[in-house]
């Protein structure tokens, strides 16, 4: 694996894991206040199985998603914001409506419920979004590939 793509995959882990905790959470934090759905923020409760902080697990796990996002977008013909805001907003839903949500014992896509079906893609379209603008800003500095112009 070359020191490029190395740089690349960090640069995005950091990007969807910080892109969370300000963007995802931050999305839905303002959507409760706002009285649109309930949703728990910045948990610490711990989860399955290794009983880690909900917050922990979900860092590690939308930084791997900013991973393949940095590898993924710049390969779509898409500008670079649109592709990051979709990735977001309709790969990284469907995975969890149609993989995690039954994984995990649940509906596929949480039951489809309102107002969540429609709140869920807006809020990971502005974290895609938010991964996009933090990946930008880290690219040069940390050394990785350059997202196509957007």
């Amino acid at each position: 694996m070359n020191s490029t793509l190395l740089r690349t995959l960090a640069c995005g882990f950091i990007a969807g894991a910080v892109s969370f905790v300000i963007f995802h959470q931050g999305g839905f934090w303002a959507a409760t206040q706002a009285g649109i759905l309930k949703a728990s923020t910045w948990s610490m409760a711990a989860t399955k199985p290794l009983d880690l902080p909900q917050l922990v697990s979900y860092l590690f796990w939308t930084g791997l998603w900013g991973a393949l996002a940095a590898v993924v977008v710049p390969k779509t013909k898409l500008p670079a914001w649109l592709g990051w805001t979709l990735f977001g907003a309709v790969v990284v839903i469907a995975a969890n409506w149609f993989i995690v949500q039954p994984i995990k014992g649940g509906p596929i896509g949480g039951g489809f419920r309102m107002p969540g079906v429609i709140v869920a893609p807006v809020v990971y379209g502005i974290w895609g979004l938010g991964m996009w603008l933090i990946y930008k800003a880290l690219q040069k500095p940390l050394g990785a590939s350059a997202a196509p112009a957007g």
